[in-house]
């Protein structure tokens, strides 16, 4: 009684607070989007219609702040229709400044996306979208499909053989799913032949559905890709079928022990999406897909928040050039969002990157320098620098892929000089084949 009421927060205060945590948020993503300045503009004379490099980023607070960073699309190493390459210049074109490249089932073309990235200033993450089952009763090759995306630092997973053996076995069994799907289409009186569903897939790439469906419209048994999915594939259709994917919860698991993130695609797709988000949140989820194209899908953002994981989008880009299909970069995440994405995504990098930096100066031969260049690339190399021991390597390595910070939390102890001894004529030849 009788008292001063309590004054109320301005609203200009947290409108400053705001605006003070996205210029932070900015700064910080901006520092890891960009550790090197891009490379120089090109002369007008000489772009002969090409792409320029990025512009600097704009200021948070002022005609719009964000970095943009596409987190789900897809090159013609599995169902996308664009070389990695190609999807990078396009990428650049609609301003993307971090690209993760996530095909699905393989990470072939992580290199060649690096490569045509380095030309215009670009980030690359290393990704994959990697096929699983929910399978409550355990029972493989039952259950629901669902689809993980893995999200890897500059130096790809730390035990990438043991990574890569999961995505083959998964490979090899969308053979043997497609053959089947043609098998089950051909008895409903649907033909379509083994030798067009691989010529459309192309050489070397394991089939999907996108490409069985691209053979019903190429056969003129239904109008669209969509047509094919509703009427046979999809995952009710009368012509699905299952490969050999393993269980969601081993997939968390193998993306976190080789140094990922780990996100949940498109939930929306999902049959039963609490049962599988529960059981993945088990297991170690990091990560789901809430913002889309067409904005955010406030059901799973709420989902998201309930179960505490990092909300994320991307556009699912595929290339396909239908009217209904989100260009790459058209999900646009908040620069806070991408902000807390890093700071969980950084540190578990670069864990992952001292092992397999470890590993090369513990036993440094081919094999393990290999790993350390399969998508790293090294920046401002001049085609010659002194190497006299294994750590001079590592040191290389780190110096063209880390931010100064990131440098220090990848604390190496120097080594023996024994090192330079083995480490001197391995290293060479493999440095001098890098593109620079």
């Amino acid at each position: 009684m009788g008292g001063k009421k309590r004054a109320k927060p301005s609203r200009g205060k947290k409108k400053a607070r705001t605006c003070s945590d996205q210029a932070l948020a900015l700064d910080y993503v901006r520092a890891w989007a960009h550790p090197a300045p891009p490379p120089p503009e090109p002369s007008t004379a000489d772009a002969g219609g090409g792409f320029l490099p990025p512009q600097a980023a704009r200021m948070a607070c002022g005609s719009g702040g964000n970095v943009l960073f596409e987190l789900h699309c897809h090159s013609n190493h599995s169902d996308g229709f664009m070389s990695p390459s190609a999807l990078v210049e396009r990428a650049h074109r609609n301003g993307v400044k971090v690209l993760a490249l996530t095909d699905h089932d393989t990470m072939a073309g992580i290199p060649e996306a690096m490569s045509a990235a380095h030309k215009f200033g670009m980030r690359i993450i290393p990704g994959v979208e990697i096929s699983a089952l929910h399978s409550p009763r355990g029972i493989p090759g039952v259950g629901d499909p669902v689809h993980i995306l893995a999200y890897y630092g500059m130096c790809g997973p730390s035990r990438f053989d043991e990574l890569d053996s999961m995505l083959l076995n998964i490979r090899d069994g969308r053979y043997l799913r497609a053959k089947n799907m043609l098998s089950k289409l051909n008895t409903m009186k649907v033909t379509i032949k083994w030798e067009h569903v691989t010529k459309i897939a192309g050489e070397g790439v394991a089939p999907g559905r996108l490409h069985i469906a691209r053979a019903l419209v190429e056969a003129g048994y239904v109008d669209n890709v969509r047509e094919a999915f509703n009427k046979y594939i999809g995952n009710d259709g009368p012509a699905y079928a299952t490969g050999s994917e393993p269980f969601i919860e081993t997939v968390v698991q193998m993306i976190s022990r080789t140094g990922g993130i780990s996100a949940l695609a498109h939930p929306w797709s999902l049959k039963h999406p609490i049962a599988v988000i529960r059981s993945l949140k088990s297991a170690g989820l990091d990560a789901m897909e809430v913002y889309r194209s067409d904005g955010k899908f406030d059901a799973f953002s709420e989902l998201a928040e309930q179960y505490g994981l990092l909300k994320l989008g991307g556009s699912d880009f595929h290339g396909k050039g239908t009217k209904d299909e989100s260009d790459v970069g058209a999900v646009k995440l908040a620069i806070t969002t991408l902000s807390s994405f890093l700071k969980m995504a950084r540190p578990i990098w670069c864990s992952a990157m001292k092992d397999i930096l470890l590993k090369f100066v513990e036993e440094p031969s081919t094999a393990n320098l290999g790993k350390i260049i399969k998508f790293g690339q090294l920046a401002n190399f001049d085609g010659f620098v002194p190497i006299d021991s294994g750590m001079d390597v590592v040191n290389l390595c780190l110096s063209s892929w880390l931010s100064h910070d990131e440098m220090e939390a990848v604390d190496l102890e120097e080594n023996d000089e024994a090192y330079c001894h083995v480490v001197i004529p391995i290293f060479y030849p493999i440095l001098w084949s890098i593109p620079h």
